[in-house]
This record gives C-alpha cells, structure tokens and sequence, in this order.
C-alpha cells in the first residue's frame, strides 16, 4: 500500500513539472498555426443577422501569410464584418510589438486554459484577446477579441481533419452589430422583403452570427496576391 502511495505522488510530482506555462502554451500555438503558410478553402457560409435575408452560400476563403484573407461568396451576399479577418487565429498573434500573457487558470466544465493577450503597442487595433485553448492538443476552442474600432467578436472552432494545421472545420463568429461601421447608403433586404436603409439606431442591441463549414483545405500550395485585390 505504501508503495501504491508513493508511485501516485511520483507520478503527481511528474504532472506538476511537466505542467507548461502560459508561455510555453502560446508558443505552441503558433507553432501549430505557424505551419500554414497559405490556404485556400471551399465551404459553407450561414448568415445570422436579424436585418439580412441570406441563403446559405457555397464560399471560398483564401489566406496568405501573414494578415491576408479574402472570402468570395457565390451568391454575392455576404457580410462580413472587418473584424472577420480573424477568423484565421494566426491573425491573432501578428502584432510586432508583442504581448503581456496572462494565464487566468482553467475554465469550469471543460478544461480549457484560459490566457489573455494584452498587445504592448499603444495603438494596436486589438485591446485584449482572450483566448481556451485545448492545452494537450495546441487548439484554440474559442477566442473573445475586443478592438477600439470595430467593437468586440467572439469565435468558436471545432476540428478535424486538419486540426495538425490549427485549422478548423466549423467556424462560428458572433459580433453585435452596433460596433460596426457600414458604408454609407447602404440598403439590405429585410424579412419583410422591404429595403430600408440602414442607421446606427437600428443596429442597436443586435448580434451577428456567421458560420463557416469547411469541405476542404488546400494548403501551402500557393495563394497569388492579385486574388486579395
């Protein structure tokens, strides 16, 4: 019995010190997400705004190292908030000046590690990323993102297939609408089937939902920049 005892506290012992730190949890992160140096994507993209009519649309998104994305909708509705470029998480960690790391413990239910990014410039777009990462297998689940500029947007991933890229196979991106600036005059097709134009009062207290099914990746092939212009 007492040898029981003292190979669960050894191997206790063992878990402590293999234990990573925040650090070492981002890094690995990166590494994982570092592998991808373009892509382009086929999938599925579901629409949940309250004052748009879309069909769900057959979509490719294309990426290039390090900050470019370009989602090219088929049906020719789409919104997509400026804040949907990180809906790549690389796009996450490309502030030069780097960041604070907070390591805020586990979240209750499910494990994850949770860690705040705080960039160090001044004049990052990005206020505060939050980040549950999947610790044993270097996955992000689920990012919270506050900006200056286009308010704050949350991301949920699930993985398969390609999950030793970081890359995901559902996408879920949810933001409230009234942080986002619209072009002007812009007119959308409502429920009702009326247009209406848009104002900042009726954006109030509404949340955006857009979903992103991917059938497939190909990565690291090449992407050429004029697809972005």
């Amino acid at each position: 019995m007492k040898k029981v005892f003292l190979s669960v506290l050894f191997l206790g012992g063992l878990f402590v010190l293999k234990a990573q730190t925040a650090e070492e949890i981002i890094q690995s992160v990166k590494s994982r997400l570092g592998k991808v140096n373009d892509y382009e994507a086929k999938g599925k993209m579901k629409t949940n705004v309250i004052f748009i009519k879309a069909p769900v649309a057959n979509v490719k998104v294309f990426y290039k190292k390090p900050d470019k994305l370009r989602i090219n909708n088929e049906s020719g509705i789409s919104f997509i908030p400026k804040g949907s470029v990180n809906i790549n998480l690389n796009n996450i960690f490309i502030n030069t000046s780097g960041f604070d790391i907070i390591d805020v413990g586990r979240e209750n239910g499910t494990g994850l590690r949770i860690i705040k990014l705080l960039p160090k410039d001044e004049n990052a777009d990005v206020v505060l990323s939050t980040l549950y990462i999947d610790e044993a297998k270097s996955l992000i689940r689920k990012a919270k993102t506050t900006t200056k500029e286009n308010g704050t947007y949350e991301l949920e991933m699930s993985y398969g297939k390609y999950a030793d890229y970081g890359l995901a196979d559902k996408v879920i991106f949810s933001f409230n609408t009234k942080d986002y600036k619209l072009p002007k005059g812009i007119t959308f097709d409502y429920d009702d089937g009326s247009k209406k134009e848009q104002t900042p009062e009726k954006l109030k207290n509404k949340k955006g939902r857009i979903e992103i099914s991917y059938s497939g990746y190909t990565i690291n092939k090449g992407v050429p920049d004029s697809v972005f212009q």
